[in-house]
């Protein structure tokens, strides 16, 4: 009896020991993270609502031994607006992004000696055609991520993307047979944002309406760029229609992704509710907008990123990379 009462404290105090490592190991990621406004006042970085969705899944790595692992939809490509961006190809903007999550996998490993590894599963080739960026740039953007990758050693990050599934380069297919396996009728979705208005719908319609209202907004500013021709109406209707067809392609490729890496936590770049299945993650620490939506500006050793209209507002100088290609911007 006595043999038997050890072995089972033992355990309990293994058992106790992996989840505080766990929850240690998500709050880390959890100072990092972005929430609805209206939420943040109510969670903290302990809110155990938030933390129960993910923290099976590390404590399932962690008896095992292996690293955490998390998945993130991003890094797509460059907006096509050049009043928001320098070109089509990665900056400084994506490097200081991509060393500030292999840096947070680093702080993890302090805790946890497995460590963290981030996949990045690149989401531009899925709506491309819908958001106006050249499948030929993507293609670009992808290698050159990954060379980015390597060049500065980012050990802890790998990326995935469409055509890693399918193969080729017949893309709009891809497109196509994504929809096929994981699409749901664009109808739904009009559904779910129509529900959303209402101050009753539930939190998944609300959060529906959200998303296509920040899809439309990036829909619209990447629109109105020189040379263009539409009037602001015409574009914010084509913006509105549009809207709907990059977050039906999103989904496909989120339920996709959750299929594909059923161990992994689900990170997102856009804001998450408390007990959300994802957790919305910052892509540095002093900046709220997305290195594929500008530029990286450098004040006094300080990184942060705005659009390239406002760097070039502030006066600030543009700096070239090895190659000749518009890196950043300095002030």
């Amino acid at each position: 009896m006595l043999n038997k009462k050890i072995t089972h404290n033992t355990c309990s105090i293994n058992e106790k020991l992996v989840r505080d490592i766990a929850y240690d190991i998500l709050a880390n990621v959890m100072q990092f993270r972005i929430t609805k406004e209206d939420e943040s006042i109510y969670c903290n970085v302990r809110c155990n609502s938030c933390y129960e969705p993910h923290i099976s899944k590390i404590v399932n790595s962690i008896e095992k031994s292996e690293p955490i692992l998390f998945v993130l939809p991003a890094f797509p490509g460059k907006s096509p607006n050049p009043q928001k961006v320098l070109g089509p190809l990665p900056d400084m903007a994506e490097r200081y992004s991509l060393q500030f999550l292999n840096d947070l996998c680093k702080s993890i490993q302090k805790i946890y000696p497995a460590g963290a590894r981030i996949l990045i599963c690149s989401d531009g080739r899925v709506f491309s055609n819908v958001i106006g960026m050249k499948d030929s740039d993507i293609t670009s953007y992808q290698k050159e991520l990954d060379l980015i990758i390597r060049k500065l050693e980012l050990t802890y990050i790998s990326t995935f993307h469409l055509d890693q599934l399918y193969g080729g380069d017949d893309f709009e297919n891809m497109r196509h047979d994504l929809m096929k396996s994981f699409g749901k009728p664009i109808s739904l979705l009009k559904e779910k944002v129509s529900r959303g208005i209402n101050e009753h719908g539930s939190r998944e319609d609300k959060e529906a309406n959200r998303m296509y209202r920040s899809i439309t907004k990036f829909l619209f500013e990447d629109s109105l760029y020189p040379g263009q021709l539409k009037s602001r109406t015409e574009i914010q209707k084509d913006a509105k229609k549009r809207a709907y067809s990059v977050i039906q392609l999103s989904n496909a490729w989120s339920d996709f992704i959750a299929q594909k890496f059923p161990e992994h936590v689900r990170l997102s770049i856009h804001p998450q509710t408390c007990g959300d299945v994802k957790i919305g993650i910052k892509l540095s620490n002093e900046s709220s907008i997305t290195p594929w939506h500008g530029v990286a500006l450098n004040i006094n050793g300080k990184i942060m990123f705005v659009k390239r209209f406002e760097a070039e507002k502030l006066k600030a100088q543009l700096v070239y990379n090895e190659n000749a290609q518009p890196d950043y911007y300095i002030l």
